[in-house]
């Protein structure tokens, strides 16, 4: 007689900051709401958790997710509480949702009431995702305004930081993830992470200087692109 495997139920969530890890208050809600989708349909959810992990960080560079990602297989499902938790990036998403249909999984967001397995639910990441990528830009469009404002006033902004790519990048999701200037400063202190200069301290006057940095690198961009 065969033996019919039953289907792994992932459930991922993630925290960007390192309050939020603390807490435990963001990855208690996103579990719960994966747990009540799970009985629902009688699933047993095997629960993982990036913690403290920038959600411009590459699904499969994440730790726990990266692991979901190489043990996934045909009939299993991934459930994730809200769509930002899997990515910022549209292309990000996208991509695992392909993934999920080439290889026979499910991807399932329920903020979205979404199932990739589904023709309507195909379509609806498609469309939001476009939409998330969409107010990221509107965001940046956002802080380049405000800088050139500052600059037709006067203000000194002052020469590019120079620090690491990934952490421009994580300092940039995190402060769009809502958390504060203060906040993101104390943490990257407590990480030991140097500063520009090579300090041991961050202040938040160091992290505007970053996202400064990035809003002009974004207009330098944009200027080549042009050009």
């Amino acid at each position: 007689m065969n033996s019919v495997t039953s289907p792994r139920v992932f459930g991922y969530a993630r925290v960007s900051t390192h309050e939020q890890t603390l807490s435990g208050l963001g990855l208690d809600s996103q579990r719960a709401a994966i747990d009540a989708e799970a009985a629902r349909h009688g699933w047993t959810v095997e629960h993982h958790a990036d913690e403290g992990v920038s959600g411009s960080v590459c699904p499969e560079n994440r730790p726990l997710l990266g692991q979901i990602l190489q043990e996934i297989r045909d009939g299993d499902v991934l459930v994730v509480a809200k769509l930002d938790r899997l990515g910022r990036s549209a292309l990000d998403v996208l991509r695992l949702a392909d993934t999920a249909r080439a290889t026979g999984w499910r991807l399932v967001l329920l903020d979205l009431a979404l199932d990739s397995a589904t023709p309507v639910g195909a379509f609806t990441l498609t469309a939001l995702a476009a939409v998330a990528q969409l107010e990221r830009d509107l965001i940046a469009q956002r802080t380049r305004d405000a800088l050139d404002a500052a600059r037709r006033n006067g203000t000194r902004l002052g020469r590019p930081v120079e620090i690491d790519q990934d952490i421009r990048r994580r300092i940039a999701s995190e402060f769009q993830d809502g958390a504060s200037l203060t906040g993101i400063a104390r943490t990257l202190t407590r990480e030991g992470i140097p500063t520009a200069r090579g300090g041991n301290k961050w202040y938040p006057s160091t992290v505007r200087a970053v996202l400064r940095s990035l809003a002009l690198d974004a207009d330098s961009a944009a200027a080549s692109r042009a050009a």
